[in-house]
C-alpha cells in the first residue's frame, strides 16, 4: 500500500500577519534584553528559548496538521453473495423458451455463479463468488451475517452483489447490515429470484409419529396437509413402513387452508421402523417435492404399572378396574379403603393390602388413580401425599383425580397434593352436584385437537361421538381451572361467573402429568357399544401419562427427555432416575451419558443431582446434526448402564414452496444506493459494477495544534525557561 506524509496549515492572511508580527516583536525584545546583559551567554540562551516558545505558539495559531494518505495498490473487490438455502430449490421461475416449464430458483441463477460471467471485470477488479447458508443442512437462511461480515473479510470492497429470494428466518433484519454498508459507501446490487406469490401447491406439513409404540396396539399417526389450490379435492394418502406394510386413507383436502387428519398403523412386531407418508400429486400441484415425509418410530413390548386407590367401590371404580385389568399392556394394583371392611384390600390378585411403603415401592407405578379418598383414619396420610407429589414431580409418573359424592378429596387440599390439583373446588358444596337430568360433556377447541380425547379417527367423527355419549348424573363442585391448566371438556349446560364448568382438565407438574376427571359417569359410555369408548379412553389416559417415563428404562435406571421429537440445534432436557441395586433411589452419584451422533462424533454429558430423595439427575444436550443418536447412560456408583437412542429431526424452519420476498431485496438496494436487477440482466449488472468509482484514498489527519503532545511540549519549554531564569538570578 502506497502512502505520503505532508504537513499542512489552516492559515488565513489575518492569522499569518498576526503571527508574524508577534514573532518579529518578540525577536526584537529578545535582542534588546540580550544586549542589556552585555551579550552574556546564559542570557542569550534564555532569550533564544523565549523566541522558540513564541514561534511554536504562533505556529499553533495557524492550526498545523500532519496528513498521511494511504493509497491501496491492490485491485478493488467485488463480492457476489449467492443464497444456497433450501428455499432456493422452489420450482417457481418461468424458464425461457417455449415448453420449457418452470425451473428452480437455484437453476435460474446458475449463470451468476459462473466465474466466466465476471471475466470482463478481471482487469480492474477481483470478483469473489461466495455461496451462503446458515448451517450445513442449508435449512436456515441468514442474510444479515454475510452482509455484515463482508467489509471485514475484504479490505478493499467497493460493491456487493446479493443473489437471493429474500427469504430469511434467522438473525437480525438484513436492512441493519445494509445501513452499516451505506455508512461505508459500499452499494449492494440485489438480484431477486422467485415468485412473490405462492404457486398452486399441496404440501405435507407434518407427520407427527410418536417416539415409540406398543406391540399389538394400533398407533395413531396424525398429519397435516396444506393446500393453496382454489378448490377442495378428495385424495388418498399412503403410509408405508420400512417392514413393508401399507395403510391408505381417503382425505378431503380443504381449499386454501390446512387439513389435519390421522392414520392407524398396526405394527407387526417390535423394533425400529421408519414410516413414510405420501400425498399423491394433484393435477394442479406445481411443487411435488414436498408431498412426502418420513418419521422414525420404535415398537416395544409394554407393561405399565397402575395403582388405583378408592374408598367405596362405586360403579366408576368397578368398570375402571375391569378396563385396566383386561388391558394386556397394563399391570393394575388396587387399594380399597372401604369403610365397612375390617381389612384393607380386596378379593383377588389385583388388590394390595396397604399403600406402598417407601420410595422403592411407590416408584414402581407409572400412573396413580385417586378416587373418592382423602386424609383420614384408615385412608391416606400426609406422608403418602408427600410421596405421591414427589413421584409425579421427579419421576414423571401420572396422577388422576377422580372425586366422588363423599367429598373426601377436599381433605387432600390440606396436603402437598393441593399444588397438583388442576382446578379450584367449591368448598361450600363438598358433595358435588347431582341431577336426574343427565349432563353432557362438550369438548373445548383444545379438547378437539387433543389425542387424549380422540375416540374416533377423524375430528368430525370424534366430535359426533362426544355429542352422543351417554350423560352423567353427578359432577364435581368445580369453580374454575387453575392458571397453567388445559381444559379439554366442560359441562355443556352449567355455567358460573367464570364461564362453563371445567370437567376434564390436565396440567403438567414437574416431570409428570395430572388429570382431573370431574364426573363419575364414564362407565355409562359402555351403553350400546360395550367397551369401545370406555376402554379406549382410559387406555389413552394411562399411556399419555406414562409416555415420558417409559421412553427408556432398565432394571435400575430410567431416562426420559423433552421435547420427545427434538430439532437440530434445539436444547434437549435429559432427566434420569437412578436406583440403588436394592431399589431405593440413589441419593448422590456420578451419572454421565455418552451420546453418539449419526456421523460418529461422540459427546459426554454429565448429569447433576436435582432431587436427592428421588434419585433425579438432569442434564442438557444440543444436537448439531439430524438423525438417530445413540445414548449410553452410566452410573459410576452402581456400575449400571442403559442403552437407548433418540431421533433428531432436520430443522424445517425453511422449506421449498414459500413465496419469494422481493421487497426485502429492494429495501437493501435502496438503503445502500445500489440497484435491483433481474437474473437475466447480467450484462447490465456487469456494466453497473464496472462504472463503480475507485475506492477513495484513506486519509489520516493528526491535528498538531490541539494534540496533547504539543501541549506537553509547550509546558516543558516553559518549565525549562523558568528554571533557567531562576538559575541566572533573574527571578
Amino acid at each position: 500500500m502506497d502512502f505520503t506524509r505532508t504537513l499542512t496549515f489552516l492559515w488565513t492572511p489575518w492569522s499569518l500577519a498576526i503571527s508574524a508580527a508577534i514573532v518579529l516583536v518578540t525577536a526584537g525584545l529578545c535582542f534588546m534584553a540580550w544586549q542589556r546583559s552585555g551579550f552574556a551567554r546564559s542570557q542569550g540562551l534564555l532569550e533564544f528559548l523565549r523566541l522558540v516558545i513564541v514561534v511554536l505558539l504562533a505556529a499553533m495559531f495557524n492550526q498545523p496538521e500532519w496528513v498521511e494518505e494511504f493509497r491501496p495498490d491492490e485491485k478493488p473487490e467485488i463480492l457476489v453473495l449467492v443464497d444456497d438455502s433450501v428455499s432456493m430449490l422452489t420450482r417457481d421461475v418461468e424458464s425461457s423458451g417455449a415448453g420449457s416449464g418452470r425451473s428452480t430458483r437455484k437453476e435460474a441463477i446458475v449463470a451468476l455463479t459462473d466465474e466466466g460471467a465476471w471475466a470482463s471485470l478481471s482487469d480492474r477488479m477481483n470478483v469473489t463468488i461466495q455461496p451462503f447458508a446458515n448451517d450445513e443442512s442449508h435449512t436456515r437462511s441468514d442474510l444479515f451475517t454475510p452482509l455484515n461480515q463482508a467489509p471485514g473479510k475484504f479490505g478493499n470492497l467497493i460493491g456487493i452483489v446479493l443473489v437471493s429470494d429474500g427469504d430469511w428466518n434467522e438473525g437480525p433484519p438484513p436492512v441493519q447490515a445494509a445501513t452499516a454498508l451505506r455508512m461505508k459507501e459500499i452499494p449492494i446490487f440485489t438480484v431477486p429470484v422467485g415468485s412473490p406469490t405462492r404457486l398452486p401447491d399441496v404440501e405435507l406439513l407434518s407427520l407427527e409419529a410418536p417416539t415409540f409404540g406398543v406391540a399389538g396396539k394400533a398407533v395413531r399417526i396424525p398429519f397435516t396437509i396444506e393446500s393453496t389450490l382454489p378448490r377442495e379435492f378428495l385424495t388418498t394418502v399412503t403410509l408405508k413402513s420400512s417392514e413393508g406394510s401399507e395403510v391408505t386413507r381417503d382425505v378431503r383436502i380443504a381449499a386454501m387452508g390446512r387439513t389435519s387428519d390421522s392414520l392407524l398403523w398396526n405394527p407387526v412386531g417390535t423394533g425400529d421402523f421408519t414410516l413414510t407418508l405420501t400425498v399423491p400429486q394433484h393435477t394442479e400441484d406445481t411443487l411435488p417435492d414436498n408431498n412426502q415425509l418420513t418419521a422414525p418410530i420404535a415398537i416395544r413390548e409394554e407393561k405399565l404399572r397402575v395403582l388405583v386407590v378408592e374408598s367405596v367401590p362405586r360403579w366408576e371404580y368397578r368398570y375402571l378396574r375391569n378396563a385396566l385389568s383386561r388391558d394386556p399392556g397394563v399391570d393394575v394394583s388396587c387399594l380399597l379403603f372401604h369403610p365397612g371392611l375390617s381389612k384393607v384390600g380386596g378379593g383377588n390378585k389385583d388388590y394390595i393390602k396397604q399403600f406402598p411403603a417407601g420410595l422403592d415401592e411407590l416408584s414402581r407405578f407409572d400412573v396413580v388413580f385417586l378416587g373418592d379418598v382423602g386424609i383420614e383414619d384408615g385412608q391416606l396420610t400426609t406422608e403418602n401425599c408427600r410421596l405421591l407429589k414427589g413421584l409425579i414431580e421427579h419421576q414423571a409418573s401420572g396422577l388422576v383425580f377422580m372425586p366422588g359424592g363423599q367429598g373426601r378429596q377436599f381433605s387432600l387440599l390440606e396436603s402437598e397434593l393441593e399444588e397438583l390439583m388442576p382446578v379450584i373446588l367449591d368448598e361450600l358444596q363438598p358433595d358435588g352436584w347431582g341431577s336426574r337430568t343427565p349432563g353432557h360433556f362438550e369438548l373445548t377447541e383444545l379438547g378437539r385437537r387433543s389425542l387424549l380425547t380422540r375416540l374416533a379417527d377423524t375430528r368430525d367423527d370424534n366430535f359426533s361421538v362426544w355429542e352422543d355419549l351417554p350423560g352423567f348424573q353427578w359432577y364435581a363442585p368445580v369453580l374454575r381451572a387453575k392458571t397453567g391448566s388445559e381444559t379439554l371438556a366442560v359441562h355443556k349446560d352449567i355455567t358460573n361467573k367464570h364461564g362453563r364448568l371445567p370437567l376434564l382438565v390436565t396440567r403438567t407438574f414437574g416431570a409428570g402429568k395430572v388429570l382431573f376427571m370431574g364426573t363419575d359417569g364414564a362407565w355409562r359410555w359402555r351403553k350400546g357399544v360395550e367397551d369401545k369408548y370406555h376402554y379406549r379412553f382410559w387406555g389413552q389416559v394411562v399411556r399419555w401419562m406414562a409416555y415420558q417415563r417409559n421412553m427408556a428404562k432398565g432394571e435400575t435406571m430410567r431416562l426420559y427427555y423433552a421435547p420427545d421429537q427434538p430439532l437440530v440445534r434445539q436444547t434437549l432436557v435429559l432427566h434420569a432416575n437412578v436406583m440403588e441395586t436394592s431399589g431405593e433411589p440413589l441419593a448422590k452419584g456420578d451419572v454421565t451419558a455418552r451420546i453418539t451422533a449419526p456421523s460418529g462424533q461422540s459427546e459426554t454429558v454429565r448429569f447433576t443431582s436435582a432431587g436427592d430423595e428421588w434419585g433425579v439427575f438432569d442434564a442438557r444436550f444440543t444436537a448439531k446434526e439430524p438423525g438417530k443418536h445413540q445414548v449410553r447412560l452410566f452410573c459410576k456408583e452402581t456400575n449400571a448402564t442403559l442403552d437407548t437412542s433418540f431421533f433428531v429431526q432436520g430443522d424445517t424452519a425453511e422449506l421449498p414452496g414459500k413465496p419469494a420476498r422481493p421487497e426485502v431485496m429492494e429495501e437493501i438496494a435502496r438503503v445502500t444506493r445500489g440497484r435491483v436487477l433481474e437474473p437475466d440482466k447480467l450484462d447490465q449488472l456487469v456494466q453497473s459494477l464496472a462504472s463503480l468509482p475507485e475506492p477513495p484514498t484513506s486519509v489520516r489527519r493528526v491535528q498538531l495544534w490541539s494534540h496533547p503532545a504539543t501541549a506537553g511540549l509547550v509546558i516543558l519549554l516553559l518549565s525549562v525557561f523558568w528554571i533557567g531564569r531562576k538559575a541566572v538570578g533573574l527571578v
